[in-house]
């Protein structure tokens, strides 16, 4: 499996990508082999600011329906408005076009955030 060296991980399954104070947030290439095939994307916070730990949304797969973690506080600027017609696109390329949402970063991140080789460590890739 992939974990990008440049990503931090959260316990909860989603990555997160720092540039300056915008981070770009989407759910792990583990979680979503776990999930299988994504149905639906649903994110109704764009303009909140949403508390680390957090739901900020949910993921539908055929099988299940899973909340989505906010991994840091911060407000929520973009969806990823490409995942309404093509969820598919979480389970194709989920570090790069499979990204969920952006946001304006408050405050400091969360001392609990893994690097990739922890986050390995957690799935036993």
């Amino acid at each position: 499996m992939n974990f990008p060296k440049e990503l931090k991980y959260t316990k909860d399954h989603e990555w997160v990508r720092i540039e300056g104070n915008i981070a770009t947030i989407g759910i792990t290439e583990f979680a979503q082999r776990e999930l299988g095939d994504i149905v639906y994307v649903e994110v109704e916070t764009v303009g909140e600011t949403i508390e680390a730990g957090e739901v900020f949304g949910t993921v539908e797969a055929v099988k299940t329906v899973s909340d989505l973690f906010m991994p840091l506080t911060g407000e929520i600027t973009e969806f990823n408005d490409e995942l309404e017609s093509s969820p598919e696109l979480v389970n194709e390329s989920p570090y790069e076009k499979g990204w969920m949402i952006k946001v304006k970063v408050a405050g400091d991140l969360p001392a609990d955030l893994l690097d990739a080789e922890s986050y390995g460590e957690l799935v036993g890739a």
